[in-house]
């Protein structure tokens, strides 16, 4: 294999499927990243045998072939390299040499047929969504997966589809938030597999705010298509739990308040929050809400905001991180938050998307 590419072409391609790679990893080849020279085209693989990610970028070919490389060592190297074309030339010996214009490296890699192949999904129906919608669905409930790995089925996002609604819900047992859309077209099977977080991180670093992502459901593994980058996922198996069983039904007393005013009064309050001491407390009144922070041995606050409530006068204490996440997410200048109970959850209905987290002892 021999092939010229510019320095910045390489490097984009470099840095777009390294984030994967793990260093850890007792199998010598997944520390590797595959390349493949054909024709005009390099297309670069990686996989922790989890998630697999591949894109394609041009280049000049002036002999086909296929290596690994490891990874990190390849893009540290061509990150140093002087600007301009880089040549790379794998030898028969399964070294490469890598040349800038003044300088040379040479590399041992691993041979092709090392390397897991990239699933294939064929005969499968594609669905396809704006790359901006699914980035914003993201954002809105990813944060609130669990990461305890007792909970394995807990550690993704829910993913349904069922005619042309897209539903995304994640949770950790003490928060839950549940996004829907509509599809440009209905879908022809119902969809419901859990993403695990890694790859809806994968997934969502490479999302733009334009153009379209499509994607595949197989039989254990999903196939992500985003602007040529493929991003190949298992899923998680296991049944997510009945997350409508929790949700509360809307009632007339909720509590009208300035999104970014509530925030950083949460924010200020969270400031003496301690592993041990975390609940910040909220007395609710007709026209305002207190939220103090008692925390031993390292001080207290206390602060007043302008709300509207029609309900009962109510003391209710809550995780800070657990509003802090949804709050800063959302772009609505007005926030209704729904109290039902010192004992019962907090929910935040935005037209199709809902929070709901689980108050805390104070």
């Amino acid at each position: 294999m021999k092939l010229k590419v510019p320095k910045d072409t390489i490097l984009s391609a470099i840095q777009t499927v390294q984030n994967i790679v793990s260093s850890k990893t007792t199998l010598p080849i997944l520390s590797n990243v595959l390349i493949d020279s054909q024709k005009s085209k390099l297309r670069l693989n990686a996989t922790d045998l989890d998630i697999g990610i591949s894109c394609e970028i041009p280049v000049e070919t002036i002999e086909e072939g296929a290596i690994t490389i490891p990874a990190k060592r390849f893009s540290d190297i061509v990150k140093e390299m002087p600007p301009g074309d880089i040549l790379i030339h794998a030898k028969k010996n399964n070294q490469i040499d890598i040349e800038g214009e003044t300088c040379r490296f040479k590399l041992n890699g691993l041979p092709k047929e090392e390397f897991p192949k990239f699933p294939e999904f064929k005969d499968k129906d594609e669905i396809r969504i704006g790359q901006s919608l699914l980035k914003n669905m993201l954002g809105l409930t990813s944060f609130a997966v669990s990461h305890e790995e007792s909970r394995y089925v807990l550690n993704g996002v829910l993913l349904e589809i069922s005619d042309d609604v897209i539903r995304l819900v994640a949770t950790d047992g003490r928060r839950l938030a549940k996004v829907e859309k509509k599809l440009d077209m209905p879908v022809k099977k119902d969809v419901n597999v859990i993403i695990p977080t890694k790859a809806v991180q994968e997934i969502n670093r490479n999302l733009k705010d334009e153009g379209e992502v499509s994607f595949i459901v197989g039989m254990n593994q999903v196939l992500f298509n985003i602007d040529g980058i493929l991003i190949a996922t298992r899923i998680i198996e296991g049944e997510f739990p009945n997350y409508n069983q929790v949700i509360p039904k809307p009632t007339k007393n909720r509590i009208k308040m300035n999104t970014q005013e509530f925030l950083a009064s949460i924010r200020r309050a969270n400031l003496l929050a301690t592993a041990d001491f975390q609940a910040v407390k909220f007395e609710v009144f007709s026209n305002k809400m207190i939220i103090s922070k008692t925390t031993p041995d390292i001080g207290e606050s206390r602060e007043e905001i302008s709300v509207e409530y029609g309900g009962p006068e109510m003391i209710v204490g809550f995780n800070p991180h657990f509003l802090i996440d949804f709050l800063k997410n959302i772009e609505q200048e007005q926030v209704d938050m729904e109290l039902l109970g010192t004992d019962k959850p907090a929910v935040m209905r935005l037209g199709d998307y809902l929070y709901l987290a689980l108050p805390m002892r104070i």
